[in-house]
């Protein structure tokens, strides 16, 4: 197998989780009749295109690798086509859960780690958001950087988000969908994944991946977010650090009807301020 470049020059790699477990039955392929999520157009652009936008425009990429189903989603747009054929975008077959697609990813990629991983549903990120916390993660010395916004940053846009927050003694926080892996330690983590994502949605997946403490702890509020992520380290043997995101949108991804709708409204809004500040 020939493997692709990697991190390089100080950067690290980047893959992008975005596989179409549900395929043309997803919620939000339905909603303009597409045959992946990915191919939905958000106020006129494909999602899949803001999502490498965001991280192209970040500058801390040289390639970013996309775990997909085929690799013609890839090329679903003349701007990707572009990225696929310049060496920027790099097609990666995904697996049967996201775990394994991470792990194959890992062995496509060569020089895979550090690795950061996102979702391509998350339309919103940009550019800012990306290079924030990649710089956090990259300033730290944990094996595993997990991206958080707090309740309160999200309100202060998506009071109506529909998100389910993390709630513990310090207050909620959500995820914004991106990861860092530092070293092959880190890869250890990724078996959490096996049943999916999406545990601020299905507490019972993190009785089944963390174990019976830190569920006891998370779902009695036992502890901060700091104690919870220490405990589920000690569980899986590695170093976790949150990196907090001061971004109102850094969670939201697009999963159903009214994730799409907040979605859209958000960037129009931002779209038309960008407009009025010329």
């Amino acid at each position: 197998m020939n493997k692709q470049a990697g991190a390089s020059h100080g950067k690290p790699a980047v893959l992008v989780m975005a596989a179409s477990r549900r395929g043309v039955d997803d919620p939000v392929a339905l909603l303009q009749g597409k045959a992946h999520k990915c191919l939905v157009e958000i106020d006129g652009q494909v999602m899949l295109e803001r999502v490498l936008e965001a991280l192209v425009d970040s500058g801390c990429f040289d390639r970013i690798h996309v775990s997909l189903d085929t690799p013609d989603v890839l090329e679903a747009t003349a701007r990707m086509r572009g990225w696929v054929e310049d060496g920027t975008a790099i097609f990666v077959a995904a697996r049967g859960n996201l775990a394994d697609s991470v792990l194959a990813a890992v062995e496509e990629i060569g020089q895979p780690l550090p690795l950061v991983i996102t979702t391509g549903d998350n339309a919103l990120h940009t550019p800012e958001l990306v290079h924030d916390f990649v710089e956090g993660f990259m300033a730290g010395s944990e094996d595993v950087a997990l991206g958080l916004s707090t309740e309160e940053v999200v309100l202060r846009e998506f009071a109506n988000s529909g998100l389910a927050f993390h709630q513990l003694k310090d207050g909620g926080s959500s995820s914004c969908n991106l990861y860092g892996l530092r070293n092959e330690r880190a890869l250890t983590a990724v078996k959490v994944f096996e049943g999916g994502g999406q545990f601020g949605k299905r507490h019972m997946r993190i009785l089944k991946a963390f174990g019976v403490w830190p569920f006891v702890l998370y779902k009695l509020k036992l502890t901060t977010m700091r104690g919870l992520i220490d405990a589920i380290g000690r569980r899986l043997g590695v170093s976790i650090a949150p990196v907090m995101l001061d971004y109102p949108f850094g969670p939201i991804d697009v999963d159903h009807k009214h994730s799409f709708e907040i979605t859209e409204a958000a960037l129009i809004r931002r779209r038309e301020a960008a407009a009025q500040s010329r």
